[in-house]
Parts: C-alpha cells; structure tokens; sequence
C-alpha cells in the first residue's frame, strides 16, 4: 500500500488570468486540453488513450495512420494504459484468460472531470497546467472482461498538461475484500525524427530481459542504448528514477518514473512493422521509439481497500 497523501489539490482560477480550455468532443469519444501557452493533449475515452501532446507547435507522440479510434480495438500509438497484465498473460494465474495488455485499453473509461493546480510536479504556482481524470470500475466493464477478471477495483488515471511537461499517473485501489494481483505499464509512442539516431540513457547496468531473443537475461552494459533491428527489450529494477531519449546528441525527452522500477524498450524495425495490421505507414518505425514506464518485473498485490499509484513525467526538448 502507497501512501499518496501530497497529492495536487484543485484551486480556484486566478481571476483575470488566461484559463487553460477544456472540451469534450461532440460525439463524447475524447477530450482535448489546452494551454494558454499553447500546449495541448488529447485523450480518447476509449482506452483513455493519450493520442496526442504538443509542445512548442511540436508532436511528442507518434501514432499509426491507422490507429483505429473508434472503440473497436486498441489504439496503435499515443500512450495506451496496460493492466492487470503486461504482455500475454501466465498459465494457471489469475489474468490468465485476458488479452494479451489486459483490458484497460480496450475499454471505454469515464471523464470525472477537471482541476487546475499551482502545487503539482508541472506547475510553477500559477494556473498554468490543467489536470485530467478518467475512471474504469468494475462495473463499466464488458461482461467477458468481468468474467475474465472477477474482482472488484476502481481505476482513476490523471493525466495533467503543463508548460513543461506531462504527466501521467494510474491509481489502482481494491474496492473489494478480496486480494488481487496485477502489472500496469504506460505504452508510450515517442515520436522522433530518425531513430538510428537516437540513444536510450539511464540504463547502465540494469538487467534486463530481451524478448527478441527468447527472453534471455542479460545486463545493460551499453552508456547508451541505440536502436539497429528489432528492439523489445524489459528493464528491470532500475535505480535512477529517469531515462533519457536523445536524438542527434541532443536531448529530446526526459522520461521520469514515480514509484514504477521497469521500462520497456521497443521499436519493431522493418520485418515486424510490416507485419502489423495497423501501423502505418509501414517505415514508420523509423520515426518513433517506445520507452515504456511501468510495474511488470512480478506482481503487485493488494489487499481489500488497499492502493497502489504510480506513473510518469515526461519533458520535452523539441
């Protein structure tokens, strides 16, 4: 159990200031949040998907052409949330009927609504960033993921917009008596120019689990981590809290985990983009690279009335 007490509060609007503005799209399938500054963030109900974050007139994110954002199956980029299970899900465990990612994804989340703040991890004591919540309970579930997974639990996912940054969080809480186990991870899709040169940091010395080549163990001996083929890579109980995405030797993104110890490093290369469905265009690959934050070395547990909260700031240089 995590103690989350120093939470953001909301605020009153400073009177007179430009306001941060907020909408709900006519058709109710996403919600879009902009600066006065100018950035902004777009999140798609169904998923609760990040499907888009400006900074500086500049896209941080980079989702497929044919991302299907119709709540038909999930978002192929942005930032799509992974739970209960990372992955395809073990034999003779408890998520072990779900898809593979679990079913947080794939569902459609609630909007509870919007809070400014001038004491959060963005905010530099005005009204200069805007905070975001969407929930997923047991009771909004579809009936086969509610079967799969019968347990009780509430999900509220803050994602808060601000000059400098964005941040990401899930809290977890057992609405139930009954313990659970899970994993959560946030997928995200980085855009960048090209991705030959780019350089992972902040890895050294981390184990490290290599899907490419049939999960062997391995440790990070490499300063910093370069994409040439295929990379799937799972970090493990890492030490420093940040990683870094350079590109061109210029840092471009600052990804900062909050009480989350693994990263995922992905990229498909050709061979493996060519073969998914929905990512387009198909050389695509070249101009993104997914750094991804999260708790899937083993389980979390927790008891009735218990709750877990962890996620991600993410800085942009553009």
């Amino acid at each position: 159990m995590v103690d989350r007490a120093n939470k953001p509060s909301a605020i009153a609007p400073s009177p007179g200031l430009p306001q941060p503005q907020v909408n709900l799209s006519d058709d109710n399938s996403r919600v879009t949040a902009t600066l006065p500054t100018g950035e902004s963030v777009e999140i798609l109900l169904h998923g609760a998907t990040v499907i888009s974050w400006k900074s500086g007139g500049v896209e941080n994110l980079w989702l497929s052409e044919k991302a299907v954002l119709d709540g038909s199956k999930p978002v192929r980029g942005g930032i799509p949330v992974v739970f209960p299970v990372f992955g395809g899900p073990p034999a003779n465990h408890a998520t072990s009927t779900l898809p593979s990612h679990g079913f947080a994804r794939n569902s459609r989340w609630e909007y509870l609504g919007k809070s400014t703040s001038e004491s959060g991890a963005l905010s530099k004591g005005g009204d200069d960033c805007v905070k975001l919540d969407f929930g997923l309970y047991t009771a909004t579930l579809s009936e086969e993921a509610k079967k799969a997974w019968p347990y009780d639990f509430g999900l509220v996912y803050s994602v808060t917009l601000g000059k400098d940054g964005l941040q990401t969080m899930l809290n977890v809480r057992n609405e139930g008596k009954v313990a659970f186990e899970f994993q959560m991870l946030l997928h995200s899709y980085f855009r960048v120019k090209d991705v030959s040169k780019v350089a992972v940091k902040g890895l050294t010395g981390v184990t490290y689990i290599d899907k490419v080549l049939n999960a062997q163990i391995a440790t990070e001996s490499n300063p910093a981590v370069r994409i040439t083929g295929e990379t799937d890579r799972v970090y493990q109980s890492i030490p420093q809290d940040t990683t870094s995405i350079v590109e061109a030797d210029q840092p471009r993104y600052d990804v900062v985990r909050d009480n989350l110890e693994d990263s995922v490093v992905w990229n498909p290369w050709k061979e493996k983009a060519a073969s998914i469905g929905d990512f387009e265009p198909k050389n695509g690959y070249i101009n993104m690279i997914c750094v991804e934050v999260g708790s899937v070395k083993g389980w979390q547990k927790l008891d009735g009335g218990e709750t877990f909260e962890g996620g991600q700031i993410i800085r942009s240089s553009p």
